[in-house]
């Protein structure tokens, strides 16, 4: 079987071949592919992602063929990729096409130019819904009162961004609404496609996460005591917010407790760079006296990202909306104990009290009084570490999914 994923991230195969960097976001997706691969040996795939190059380009590496096509906007409708689709279409002449996510329009510029048989759709997050919730509980005056001189130079306050979410979103219904077949993954997910299209057939299938998440143990033991990890946070919606609000009233009980967020630091700009959701983070820090609470690690490899976890007493998913967030299913996969707001899919992953603990997005007192409960109850953590590891261990199992995988695709392709 000839199968051509489309996705909105380079493989790491393609960067080292056009010495670029390769991306932190989406090894799940190659870590999909390859065991794939290594399962179903009777398939044959190339993978097609858009770039910032000048021309198309085909790239055979190992046993996967690369489509390379020249964009240089992946959130706009590029009406260009459709004549490079048939191209890729022509050339390839694949039995099932896979597109990966539907957060981007050049997936559907594929179903445009080809059309829609033996086509199916995976579900990542859902920009058209994420938008309801991009402030993440920040009222319009805080949103507005902290449009700074770079926001307005770029056009890019919070409101700018939540706007080209709901545009994006507009794409994302279209896609949604012009496929026969769709990928999903929790019960948010499924009621979501089944409003936006319910005469489209709903295949489950979890996802295969990175390598480096299954070879490692987490102990309480050699954690770093009163840590908390959180895996991203340079927007609203990740909710470092809520996690800000209820320092105080962990600090009361666990003085010592710090913070850890993975990227950049985006609130220790200058005046010139600094950004609303930078400026307002900022001013909430310093205003609660948190600074020596709170440290950025910059951005991290798979390994480092990996090890990370490890250190940590609990990770938290402070969200406001997710689907099903992979930084859960990593933890979960080491053995971490989790903490997740109660949104979206979240509770398809955590079983409040079983394999995880569960809050109210806005409950920060809920949420303060988690975290300390981890802080304090060792056979409750152990638990906690032990049942969500055998869950994920089930949920993220790549020769399962694999399996699952493969038979979705013979259902699309007849």
């Amino acid at each position: 079987m000839r199968v051509l994923w489309i996705t909105n991230t380079l493989f790491p195969d393609v960067c080292a071949a056009l010495s670029v960097e390769k991306p932190v976001v989406g090894g799940w997706m190659y870590a999909g592919a390859r065991s794939l691969l290594n399962t179903i040996p009777a398939i044959t795939m190339a993978v097609a992602a858009i770039y910032s190059g000048k021309e198309m380009q085909k790239m055979e590496i190992g046993d996967i063929t690369y489509y390379l096509l020249p964009s240089q906007n992946y959130t706009n409708y590029n009406i260009k990729l459709e004549q490079y689709w048939k191209q890729v279409k022509d050339d390839f002449q694949p039995d099932v096409v896979h597109i990966h996510g539907t957060e981007y329009a050049h997936g559907l510029a594929y179903v445009k130019a080809c059309g829609n048989k033996n086509v199916v759709v995976s579900i990542q997050g859902l920009v058209s819904v994420y938008e309801r919730y991009y402030y993440g509980g920040l009222s319009v005056a805080n949103v507005q009162k902290n449009i700074t001189l770079r926001d307005i130079i770029r056009r890019d306050t919070m409101i700018d961004q939540r706007e080209r979410m709901r545009k994006r979103g507009i794409l994302e219904k279209e896609i949604i609404r012009s496929v026969a077949h769709i990928i999903g993954r929790t019960s948010w997910d499924k009621a979501q496609v089944w409003a936006l299209n319910s005469n489209t057939q709903y295949h489950f299938c979890n996802e295969t996460l990175r390598s480096e998440f299954y070879k490692y143990q987490w102990s309480f033991e050699k954690c770093e005591k009163c840590s908390i990890f959180l895996s991203q946070a340079h927007y609203p919606i990740k909710g470092l917010q809520q996690i800000i609000a209820a320092l105080p009233f962990i600090l009361d009980h666990y003085p010592q407790t710090k913070v850890y967020i993975a990227g950049s630091d985006f609130i220790n700009k200058s005046y010139l760079k600094q950004n609303g959701f930078g400026k307002y983070i900022q001013s909430q820090i310093n205003n609660l006296d948190l600074k020596d609470h709170i440290h950025f690690l910059g951005v991290l490899t798979e390994s480092q990202m990996c090890h990370r976890y490890l250190r940590s007493n609990v990770f938290v998913c402070p969200s406001s909306i997710e689907n099903s967030p992979n930084s859960i299913g990593e933890a979960q996969l080491l053995g971490v104990p989790c903490i997740g707001s109660f949104v979206g899919g979240v509770s398809d992953m955590i079983d409040d009290e079983e394999t995880g603990l569960l809050y109210r997005f806005e409950e920060v007192e809920m949420l303060a009084e988690k975290i300390c409960r981890i802080f304090s109850e060792p056979t409750l953590v152990n638990n906690i570490s032990k049942k969500g590891k055998e869950l994920s261990m089930t949920r993220h199992n790549g020769e399962a999914n694999s399996f699952r995988l493969a038979e979705i695709y013979g259902k699309v392709k007849k």
